[in-house]
């Protein structure tokens, strides 16, 4: 199945079944997102992965009651760095260094100007930032999801500042940005899964400059 194919065939899956997803599946899901590009690389989130009954409970009681998130087999929690800090960036790049084989003075001029660069930016500029990387990890999930024939819901519909206590996420330097339940959908329980897959038209949501 093409990538196009998946995702027409991929919806908002508004009720879960229950079935677990087998771990391989979720692997390579989680895979996809930790392969997706960031901006100089930096990858400033991290993916948080729930199956406990009762945390999914006390997510669900935040997030308006949402079934799919007691419903599904795996919430993946997407959450971004809260900053960007000197430590952090360099972190990144002393990493990539090693597992290359170089030097760290093989790119310091280059090190030096992004940390110069991000830790310019405000605490809040700098989540926001970050979120924006988090998003594009969160796409490549949904889509590698709908390759495997896993259903995923793409949430915002939470209280973020309540999640980012219920897990301490501050203290991992952490804000959740989006939810994805992963599981399979309930034919006879969703309204949605039924009904035409409709986007803007083509003609609308194409510009060209020829």
């Amino acid at each position: 199945m093409s990538i196009r194919e998946a995702l027409n065939w991929r919806y908002a899956t508004k009720k879960m079944n229950g079935e677990k997803v087998p771990q391989e599946k979720v692997d390579q899901i989680i895979a996809a997102a930790h392969l997706a590009p960031t901006s100089s690389g930096l990858q400033p989130f991290k993916v948080i992965v729930v199956t406990n009954p009762e945390w999914k409970e006390k997510i669900k009681a935040i997030a308006y009651g949402q079934t799919q998130i007691t419903d599904c087999s795996h919430l993946l929690i997407f959450a971004a760095w809260d900053n960007y800090t000197e430590e952090r960036v360099r972190e990144v790049y002393a990493h990539a260094n090693k597992e290359r084989g170089l030097p760290d003075s093989a790119n310091a001029d280059f090190v030096n100007s992004m940390v110069a660069n991000f830790t310019s930016m405000s605490p809040e500029q700098s989540f926001t930032h970050a979120a924006k990387q988090a998003y594009i990890g969160f796409g490549v999930a949904i889509t590698e999801a709908a390759v495997l024939k896993v259903d995923a819901t793409p949430m915002e519909g939470f209280d973020a500042t309540k999640l980012d206590e219920l897990l301490d996420l501050k203290s991992l330097g952490l804000r959740s940005t989006t939810l994805l339940p992963l599981g399979y959908r309930d034919e006879a329980g969703d309204w949605l899964v039924k009904l035409k897959k409709v986007r803007t038209p083509l003609a609308d949501f194409l510009i060209e400059y020829k």
